[in-house]
């Protein structure tokens, strides 16, 4: 099958972009190397809908590796990096993936992955699952099952699943503590204020930030503004998330409130209108509004655009500016899209090397426990996390102690 993509003349830098990562990623070299031989998944039909960058097209040259066949398309519109789709082509993956492709396009994209007609999945997002439980369901039949990236495509898997409409078993590798622990507070922490900064060029010392939502996600978003020297103000629907934000050294109200102090606002919330015509009157001008969800519903940009006195314009490369009838600039990064993929590379190789680890060994499991899972959401086996981390501290030249035979006991006694 022929791939989709913008240009094959672009893989030479591809292909620069995802040896770099290579040398970062030594989770997946390990696999690599363990299984690669075994082809433990030979012959196998595989989609992987995961954002489109460097650290992605190394796992999908894992599971090649492995044996798989392997189709690959983007979870987002603007994520897509057009060099790595071709360099990922033009190494024998079939792609379906253009930078900036139209809603059309993106599905065409993910229902020409799916005519393959895949044993296994892995999802970002669920934009793949969802096609499977509505115009793709003759696929089911043929499906071993998948996995989850994202917090926001669990939320979408749990609704299915209390709803008793999952089809097939499907992973929250999100859950796992190797993914959310450290891709989802350290990987969108970093990544989301990189895309930030590379694209406003501007300080985040002595600014005022709010970060909407104290999940893992948002701590990560507020531990690295304020270690840039930011003042920090979240807000959260959640009393819990957000007394902890207050015990961690952060205000915290509501965004009608926090609307008249921010210069930078972040979302990591998962849910839509978190921004809206109610708050955009109060803010200062020249805010700068960005959101680190998976979907771009958490900035209201209709509303902006209907309130805007001016037309819309880019006032800088992924910086679209509006004007408030009270004549204050409104900026907003990357379209409302993920900022640290829209506006920037990604998670940083090292992070995202113990996310795919997970979700490698979710195919694995999948497929050694094929007949024997329910249709259900699932996380992985506590001793894979285990491994996972104990062979990621040795890769970084750490060690930990061990129980010695005393020690044991004393804690196992009745």
């Amino acid at each position: 099958m022929d791939s989709m993509i913008k240009d094959i003349a672009l893989a030479p830098s591809g292909h620069q972009k995802i040896a770099w990562v290579k040398e970062h990623m030594p989770l997946l070299n390990i696999l690599n190397e363990r299984y690669g031989g075994k082809k433990i998944f030979d012959g196998l039909n595989m989609v992987v809908t995961i954002h489109l960058e460097a650290k992605t097209a190394y796992l999908a040259q894992t599971l090649k590796n492995c044996g798989a066949n392997v189709v690959v398309t983007g979870s987002n519109p603007l994520s897509t990096q057009d060099d790595v789709a071709a360099a990922l082509a033009d190494s024998g993956v079939t792609v379906f993936a253009t930078h900036a492709c139209t809603q059309e396009e993106y599905d065409l994209y993910l229902s020409k992955a799916l005519d393959t007609k895949p044993s296994l999945i892995i999802d970002d997002g669920g934009d793949l699952v969802n096609m499977l439980h509505t115009t793709r369901r003759e696929l089911i039949p043929n499906l071993l099952g998948g996995s989850e990236e994202t917090t926001t495509g669990v939320h979408r898997l749990k609704a299915l699943n209390e709803a008793g409409k999952l089809a097939f078993p499907m992973i929250a590798v999100n859950d796992a503590y190797c993914k959310y622990l450290f891709d989802n507070r350290y990987g969108t922490g970093q990544s989301s204020w990189d895309g930030i900064m590379r694209t406003t060029n501007l300080v985040v010392a002595g600014k005022t930030v709010v970060v909407a939502g104290y999940g893992w996600c948002g701590k990560g978003v507020a531990m690295r503004a304020k270690g840039m020297g930011a003042n920090v103000i979240v807000t959260e629907i959640d009393p819990i998330k957000g007394i902890e934000a207050v015990f961690d050294g952060f205000r915290v109200m509501p965004m009608k409130e926090a609307a008249k102090y921010g210069d930078f606002f972040v979302t990591v919330t998962g849910c839509k209108d978190v921004i809206t015509k109610e708050h955009f009157p109060l803010m200062k001008d020249g805010v700068v509004l960005s959101n680190a969800g998976h979907f771009d519903v958490e900035v209201n940009v209709k509303d902006l655009e209907e309130m805007t006195v001016e037309p819309a314009y880019e006032v800088r490369k992924n910086i679209t500016t509006y004007t408030m009838p009270n004549g204050h600039k409104i900026n907003l990064l990357g379209e409302g899209r993920l900022v640290n993929l829209a506006c920037g590379d990604g998670h940083p190789a090292e992070v995202m090397d113990l996310s795919f680890a997970m979700q490698f060994l979710a195919m694995k499991y999948l497929l050694e426990h094929k007949g024997d899972l329910e249709n259900n959401l699932y996380v992985l086996p506590e001793e894979l996390n285990t491994e996972v981390a104990a062979l990621k501290l040795e890769a970084m030249g750490y060690g930990i102690d061990t129980l010695t035979p005393e020690q044991y006991a004393y804690l196992h006694a009745e």
